[in-house]
């Protein structure tokens, strides 16, 4: 007796075992879903150790950088738009509370106060009399009349930092920057300040958006949305194959197999300790249907072989002969297509790839064996009136009409078939070729949804809400020891210096002594930015202890180290915060950078109001020193500690913040090929480097990775797919044969959806692992029968006849019941979610209609090659 006879028949002898073993498996794993963790942040598509990822914590750390919830108010109503009493007491009163709020899941998070931005948490920057500057709060209190709401607006509109950050260039929109300790209670913010806007009353619109509001929101909708679209996806399933075997009580065992199989594979996937992402919350929506495609087999031969005489264990037997291995290799061919998925450099999608793998495979074993279980378990009584030779004859051949008839055509037009898709395949790969790579996670919520709908209409005030930083980092050694000459270097230049002093026989004298003590005695150790503070530390300590004559040398001195340090700390140079500003110059002249902000703004800020207030003097001024002045009244300002957001304190790294109107990868990508391009035109000091940081950056990343891991993985499952069917077939030429339906499925797919516009994102990618299974699925089954039933008739023409009754209606059978069944996911408000239901809509129905016309096809102009060859063996 074979294996699989014997797999057969120890399910059917010992089937309340099986049944009780598969129930108990499925209670223990289901009992590690109150443990389950959401996870949505994008950051870890990437691996930890992945440079970019630490590029970004180190600069989010360098730079005291937090993930933010961007608020927008928006009046479009009142004249003055938000410059007016209502709006501005509104705006000030949800600063307040944003000040306070703290999570309720942990007190000890919240919204970081100090670095909250808001009309009145920022500065006010003028002029208090001839060089002297005033900081003052923009708005410390509410406006109490409409004049006083002008006066704030004609304030913030002076200062060009804040223009087309905090308010609109038209005045009419105002944004709160809400920065967070932790960005994963982003929607727990976003819910307290829906219920607080709530209770204003006038014409404001408020909006509440942001990357981290969209992720965290997106895992809590995500954990609705799957609790609703895999039940109605799966009752949408049962009523399908109620209507075509008409019987109750044998329908539910390919419920029971979908439900066994995501409890289980759900399950293992908690009990691991993998948080459920948003690729791991797909993971019930892909197995159902696959979980269900060997039960609809069986239940359509069952169906179709059942009768009174026979019975139903003799019939379950006979059904599980021919299809055991069928079940198997497009089990295991499913299961590598998304085991290919582990080959891609993105952890999500590897989890999400063994995982389906695995359910899938739990899926085939509780198929084999509960089904032929379940069936033993129903009273013979009950199948009354059940199988094709019990149902009216009028009501069986609405669809086996229809498959003849197709039959019959495939036969006599073999060749136009063939030559339609080859036409089709070949715009299918024009279509392919105008594919773009693109995602945002603020497009997997539908156009109506708030988040999407606040996305839209703050990019169109603002100067953008998707955030970047360009960093850029003076690779200079730090330490004398780790550049030996930079002290040679020091010392020839102040001994240039001292030849070029009036008294430059005194200057030479003293000259000596200041070698002597502090240039020749240099500690390696120091930095350049430290043993410079103690050379003018040690010549004004000489300045203060010498006569009037020397004093003057002393002091001489003392300004020469001074300079010397404004040219180490590199982004105190005016040449270098002239390169910052001309660059944010040239990406916003892009317009897809719509604000840029940076140390040179400051600078440029306080310039202005230091020397008249004049627009014409907001630029970076001519020297070092009067660069560091500027600095240094800044920091007399309610809040200093801003300019650490923009540069580092040993001056080493600057930082500019980058406000992009998208958060699309293709624009974000283009904005870095902008910079790219500045850089060559005009060089970067030798010493100089700049890198990408920021969630919008790191998307692009993780996305071309994505693609680039998954066009890998295709081929890899490809080629071992095609190894498998070489083996099942024994023959390379069926095992091509076998390729076909995938082939043109895949080819087609994303031939429409270059073609449609739709972009290449996350879950697209991800369909390609399902179209390979589904299609390989349905090849598998037409084919081994088509073997066989030659086998039988010696004449392809005569097998067509049998190909196009039970097999071709299984086939039929299974691409309504998932194509229908999984619609539902259109209704669904995340788009990740609606692109699975389209598409495995699409998916079933392309591979189930290629298998059906062009296999035939094929086989009917290679006959002589194929068939004979396979029925002699």
């Amino acid at each position: 007796m074979d294996i699989k006879r014997s797999i057969v028949n120890f399910s059917l002898d010992h089937y309340k075992g099986i049944t009780y073993v598969m129930v108990l498996a499925t209670l223990v794993l289901g009992a590690f879903f109150p443990w389950i963790r959401i996870d949505t942040d994008p950051e870890n598509m990437l691996s930890e150790d992945k440079a970019v990822r630490v590029f970004h914590r180190q600069t989010k750390e360098d730079f005291v950088l937090n993930d933010m919830v961007v608020v927008g108010i928006v009046n479009n109503k009142n004249a003055e738009g938000v410059f007016n009493v209502t709006s501005l007491t509104n705006i000030y009163n949800l600063t307040e509370f944003a000040r306070s709020w703290r999570s309720q899941k942990d007190p000890n998070e919240g919204v970081v106060e100090v670095d909250l931005l808001a009309p009145s948490l920022v500065d006010n920057i003028s002029q208090g009399g001839p060089g002297v500057i005033k900081f003052e709060w923009l708005m410390p209190t509410p406006p109490t009349t409409e004049a006083e709401a002008l006066v704030i607006r004609d304030k913030v509109m002076s200062n060009p930092m804040l223009k087309g950050t905090i308010v609109s260039e038209d005045g009419r929109a105002l944004c709160l920057y809400m920065p967070l300790t932790r960005k994963d209670i982003s929607h727990e913010l976003y819910t307290a300040l829906s219920e607080k806007i709530a209770t204003f009353t006038g014409d404001d619109e408020f909006h509440i958006t942001g990357l981290p509001v969209a992720e965290d929101t997106f895992g809590y909708e995500m954990f609705v949305q799957m609790a609703i679209s895999a039940p109605l996806a799966m009752a949408v399933i049962f009523i399908l194959m109620l209507l075509f075997f008409r019987k109750l009580i044998l329908v539910i065992s390919p419920m029971i197999v979908a439900l066994v199989s995501v409890i289980t594979t759900m399950g293992l996937l908690i009990a691991f300790g993998h948080p459920v992402h948003i690729m791991s919350s797909m993971i019930p929506i892909f197995l159902m249907p696959i979980a269900v495609v060997d039960s609809v087999h069986i239940l359509s031969e069952f169906f179709d072989l059942y009768t009174k005489e026979k019975g139903r264990r003799e019939t379950i037997t006979e059904v599980m002969s021919g299809l055991f291995m069928p079940m198997l290799y497009t089990s295991l061919t499913s299961a590598v297509g998304f085991v290919s998925l582990a080959m891609t450099p993105i952890p999500p999608v590897q989890t999400f790839g063994l995982f389906v793998a695995t359910g899938i495979m739990i899926a085939w074993v509780t198929t084999i064996l509960f089904v032929p279980a379940y069936v033993m378990m129903i009273n013979e009584s009950r199948l009354e009136n059940f199988g094709a030779s019990a149902v009216h004859q009028e009501r069986q051949t609405r669809m086996s009409k229809l498959l003849r008839a197709v039959g019959a055509f495939t036969y006599r037009a073999a060749k136009p078939i063939l030559v339609v898709v080859v036409l089709a395949v070949g715009v299918a790969i024009y279509g392919i070729t105008q594919i773009k790579i693109n995602d945002n996670p603020i497009k997997w919520f539908a156009k109506t949804h708030p988040i999407r709908r606040a996305d839209m209409e703050l990019n169109q005030h603002f100067g953008g809400t998707y955030m970047a930083y360009l960093v850029f980092t003076d690779n200079a050694p730090a330490r004398l020891g780790d550049d030996p000459n930079y002290v040679g270097a020091l010392r020839d230049r102040f001994r240039q210096t001292v030849e070029s002093m009036p008294e430059i026989a005194r200057a030479r004298r003293l000259s000596i002594p200041m070698e002597k003590q502090v240039l020749d005695s240099a500690d390696k150790a120091l930095t350049r930015d430290a043993y410079l503070e103690q050379l003018i530390e040690w010549t004004a300590d000489q300045e203060a202890d010498a006569n009037d004559a020397n004093a003057d040398t002393w002091l001489a001195f003392t300004d020469f180290f001074e300079k010397e340090k404004e040219t180490v700390s590199l982004f105190k140079r005016p040449d270098m915060l002239d390169y910052l500003a001309r660059l944010q110059a040239h990406l916003q002249a892009g317009g897809l950078v719509g604000k840029s902000n940076s140390v040179a703004d400051i600078v440029k800020k306080v310039h202005q109001e230091l020397i008249d207030g004049d627009p014409a003097s907001y630029r970076i001024p001519e020297t070092s020193a009067a660069v560091a002045q500027c600095l240094m009244q800044f920091q007399s300002s309610h809040t200093p500690d801003d300019l650490w957001h923009f540069v580092t304190k040993d001056f080493r790294r600057a930082n500019i913040w980058l406000q992009l109107k998208s958060g699309d990868n293709r624009d974000m990508a283009r904005v870095v090929n902008d910079v790219r391009t500045f850089v060559e035109a005009h060089p970067l000091p030798a010493n100089v480097s700049y890198d990408w940081a920021g969630l919008t950056y790191i998307n692009v990343i993780w996305q071309d990775e994505m693609v680039k891991g998954m066009l890998k993985s295709l081929l890899g499952s490809f080629a071992t797919v095609f190894i498998l069917m070489v083996v099942l077939f024994r023959s390379p030429i069926w095992g091509l044969l076998c390729m076909i339906p995938l082939s043109i499925t895949i080819v087609v797919i994303y031939g429409v959806i270059g073609l449609i516009g739709k972009d290449y994102d996350m879950p697209v990618a991800v369909l390609s692992a399902l179209t390979l299974g589904m299609a390989v699925d349905f090849a598998i089954h037409f084919l081994e029968r088509a073997r066989s039933s030659y086998r039988k008739t010696g004449s392809w023409q005569q097998s067509i006849a049998y190909m196009f009754g039970e097999p071709a209606q299984a086939i039929t059978r299974n691409v309504l019941v998932i194509a229908i069944g999984f619609l539902p996911l259109l209704a669904a408000p995340l788009i990740p979610y609606k692109t699975v239901g389209i598409f495995l809509c699409a998916i079933m129905a392309l591979s189930g209609i290629v298998t059906l016309l062009v296999l035939p096809a094929v086989l009917t102009l290679l006959e002589k090659k194929l068939l004979s060859s396979s029925g002699k063996s």
